[in-house]
């Protein structure tokens, strides 16, 4: 009896990061911030370049558009195929192999002379940046309970810097020493990450490895899906918060470029310097989650991510009111994705790749889906009528949370009292 409460407790521990002798300093939290940044941006450097790497290559209208659509299809794959090995291999020689696997397509973006070898380096450039999402999962699960909610914010807070500020620096670099500088310094600087997060990384998973082969850890993802209300409950509100995300940054060049602003690429690609306000809400996210107020703070983003459309309404007439709409947009939905994650991860931390990785297909498929019906709606209506789609699917990801806030236990809340209960037990005997 007491060998096998000894090894519940042991085993307790180990899953929640206790058992590990590695010491997570904030060092190392940035430095995951900086390598989730790095990976997460290469999606995203080729938007405001479309048009000149479509005149160098020679490419038609429907070939540029591909760049685009193709590396965020490789993306979504990765999330489903690549993602989950973070439960069965040593994360750490995952994350290096990855990062330089990334090296690779880079290169092979940056040197690419025809049209096919661009779109397979971009498609693989795309499958391989979803490092960052194992990236996620191996701090969550280095992160002591107390303080998980605080880490995956922070690291959270690396993506959306990367995300916001990958448009910024690729034009900025394009127009200085042309667009294949971008793709060669990004593979310089992964190269050194990798080799940084080669020394630092712990050599042993603090969560061991799951004992399933490759399908069944595939199958596995679906069958979490099927069995957790809270997953599937939050990978709606994931879903949703990034359509109303991408619903805004997919259109808002288009009423910008047009008068009476008729703003330059570069002075668009600059309003994600406001956007990334959005990394504060992270960080503060993740340190309310830990104080388990995820509901609330749930809530109350999402009413200002309904509320954001607003101002946002006036795009047109004010710039100000456009600057207001976007940080309250951001902070908004950066607040809810690190709750999302931080709750979810808690579900089953030893399966935390496959659990991060499910969810972020349902924002793959909210990313794309807002970009799409903003786009099209734009041309059609105008702007009135995207900010109207955004404050409806804003409303409508208010309305899913407050239906089941009352209904959907907090898992972080029950993890913490099933380990007290094993402690107790094990002191007992």
């Amino acid at each position: 009896m007491l060998g096998n409460r000894e090894a519940a407790t042991s085993e307790a521990a180990a899953r929640s990061g206790g058992g590990s002798g590695f010491v997570l300093s904030r060092g190392v939290v940035i430095l995951f911030a900086v390598a989730c940044g790095t990976a997460v941006a290469n999606v995203y450097f080729a938007q405001p370049l479309l048009v000149t790497v479509g005149h160098d290559l020679a490419m038609s209208p429907a070939l540029v558009g591909g760049i685009v659509t193709l590396t965020h299809v490789g993306y979504g794959l990765g999330l489903f195929f690549l993602v989950p090995l973070g439960d069965m291999a040593d994360r750490r020689r995952l994350v290096v192999a990855q990062l330089l696997l990334l090296v690779v397509a880079l290169l092979a973006v940056a040197t690419a002379h025809t049209a096919a070898i661009l779109l397979a380096g971009m498609a693989g450039m795309g499958l391989l940046a979803v490092v960052t999402q194992t990236l996620v999962a191996f701090a969550a699960s280095l992160a002591p309970p107390a303080r998980r909610g605080r880490v995956v914010g922070l690291v959270t807070s690396g993506v959306v810097v990367g995300i916001l500020l990958a448009r910024t620096a690729s034009g900025l670099m394009a127009d200085l020493a042309g667009w294949r500088s971008v793709y060669l310094a990004s593979a310089s600087l992964t190269a050194l990450l990798a080799l940084v997060l080669h020394r630092v990384l712990p050599r042993r998973d603090v969560v061991p490895p799951a004992s399933l082969r490759y399908g069944q850890l595939l199958r596995s993802t679906i069958t979490l899906f099927a069995r957790e209300r809270l997953l599937r409950l939050r990978a709606v509100l994931g879903l949703l918060i990034f359509a109303a995300f991408s619903t805004l940054w997919s259109s808002i060049a288009l009423p910008l470029s047009e008068p009476p602003f008729s703003l330059s690429h570069t002075e668009i690609g600059a309003l994600g310097l406001v956007g990334a306000a959005g990394a504060l809400a992270a960080t503060m996210a993740g340190r309310l989650n830990d104080r388990g107020l995820s509901q609330r703070t749930t809530g109350i983003a999402l009413a200002l991510l309904a509320a954001s459309w607003m101002p946002l309404a006036f795009t047109r007439s004010s710039l100000w009111a456009l600057v207001v709409g976007v940080i309250l947009l951001d902070l908004a939905v950066q607040a809810v994705h690190v709750t999302n994650q931080t709750l979810i991860y808690a579900l089953h931390p030893d399966a935390g790749s496959r659990l991060i990785g499910g969810y972020m297909v349902f924002y793959s498929i909210g990313s794309a889906t807002g970009a799409i019906a903003a786009t099209s709606l734009y041309s059609v209506a105008g702007w009135g009528a995207v900010c109207t789609l955004g404050a409806a699917i804003s409303c409508l990801a208010f309305a899913l949370w407050a239906l089941t806030r009352h209904s959907t236990p907090d898992p972080t809340t029950k993890a913490a009292d099933c380990g007290s209960s094993l402690t107790v037990d094990a002191s007992t005997d």
